[in-house]
């Protein structure tokens, strides 16, 4: 009989001891056992604990229904925004739906920083945030990449992240810091590329901030009426440069060639570089009316669906009003979107596109149950006449 196992029972340090003392045992198992793999586990979200550097954080996993631990799967990080947690999270991005639907495991990391009085966090960005009670972000991240390895059944080569607002702007600096943990990544309200420096009265990322591994793909999201993470710079002193800087840096940094090709459609732009170092491509949708919520697909319109229901002539003066070959669906689920994008990411041809319904009109909502992330203003950072630059580092409060 099968038993399906709960991961997170024992951290990397228990397992260690654990080799120490059945090191002839253990020896013996093959080398899938010890990377997670030959049993099922129990499916939905659960919770495990990560042994951060002698440390223990906290994390949720979720494991799909078509999970066996014979096969190697995908896995996917999400980052929560300041003032959230994993549960909540996933909620907002839908990220264990998509991963149910394509046979994925999801891991939601939880931030260090307690803020507020309902168990909610943020993340201690390296050189942007200063507050008591951060911890080293970048190596939780890099040992929960590490447990999941061993717990889990996984495909090292198909590891991605996700980061909304605050949790984006961590994964950021998880990648300029030089990791490549993740074959690529997707950002919500949160692209940056290096902390904000100002030189010469204008604001930019710091080149020497960001340091990548490697040339890495990357989808990003962002609204023009973002208030939190404004679209056009400025705001709270750890943002200032807006979403097209940070964009700009990064196809700098992938070695990208060229000009973005660019297309709107009902309010929302895609954009896509395609020409990039060792396959990776950028690709970004910006949306008119966009605020710092989580998009979320809109339903269809009433009316167009009571049209089309009246008669097969209704139908075909809607269906006349609808491009027959539209360049990409404006009708956008982030997350769906995202995990298109991953499993191309390598390939030659990114389309990261999905054709929308018949006779139903494109368009972009907010779900009702994320509310705008309430993002916590840092204090103004000091000149520095000697070059005229001065940054976001250290910035109390600043998530």
């Amino acid at each position: 009989m099968d038993f399906a196992c709960v991961a997170g029972t024992f951290s990397r340090s228990a397992l260690s001891r654990m080799m120490a003392v059945g090191a002839v045992f253990l020896g013996a198992m093959t080398g899938s056992a010890l990377a997670g793999c030959g049993q099922p586990m129990q499916p939905g979200r659960h919770q495990m604990t990560i042994d951060a550097d002698g440390i223990d954080r906290t994390a949720i996993y979720f494991i799909p229904s078509s999970y066996t631990g014979k096969s190697k799967v995908p896995v996917v990080f999400d980052l929560h925004g300041s003032h959230s947690n994993p549960s909540s999270q996933l909620d907002r991005s839908s990220w264990d739906k998509v991963a149910e639907k394509n046979g994925f495991i999801v891991v939601a990391l939880q931030g260090s920083l307690t803020v507020g009085p309902n168990q909610n966090y943020a993340w201690n960005v390296p050189f942007v945030t200063a507050q008591q009670g951060g911890l080293d972000e970048i190596e939780y991240i890099e040992d929960a990449v590490e447990e999941v390895k061993e717990d889990f059944c996984v495909d090292s080569a198909r590891i991605y992240a996700s980061g909304y607002s605050g949790g984006g702007r961590m994964l950021s600096a998880f990648l300029c810091s030089g990791h490549d943990e993740f074959a690529a990544a997707g950002f919500v309200h949160s692209l940056r590329a290096g902390r904000p420096v100002e030189t010469d009265g204008k604001w930019g990322p710091e080149a020497a901030n960001c340091n990548p591994a490697r040339p890495i793909s990357i989808m990003a999201f962002a609204g023009v009426k973002d208030e939190s993470n404004p679209y056009a710079g400025g705001g709270s002193t750890y943002w200032q440069y807006g979403f097209k800087t940070a964009i700009q840096r990064w196809t700098e940094l992938d070695g990208c060639k060229g000009a973005a090709e660019a297309k709107t459609i009902d309010g929302v732009t895609f954009s896509t570089y395609g020409t990039c170092k060792n396959g990776a491509r950028i690709a970004s949708y910006v949306f008119a009316n966009g605020t710092h919520d989580w998009p979320k697909p809109a339903p269809a319109t009433e009316a167009v669906l009571a049209s089309a229901k009246e008669s097969s002539a209704a139908v075909t003066k809607v269906a006349a009003i609808v491009p027959a070959k539209p360049a990409f669906d404006a009708n956008v689920d982030p997350a769906f979107r995202m995990w298109d994008f991953f499993g191309k990411a390598d390939n030659t041809e990114v389309l990261a596109t999905a054709a929308p319904a018949k006779v139903v009109k494109s368009g972009t909502g907010v779900a009702s149950a994320c509310t705008t992330e309430d993002e916590i203003q840092g204090r103004t950072c000091s000149n520095e006449p000697m070059n005229m630059r001065r940054s976001g580092q250290g910035v109390q409060d600043a998530l």
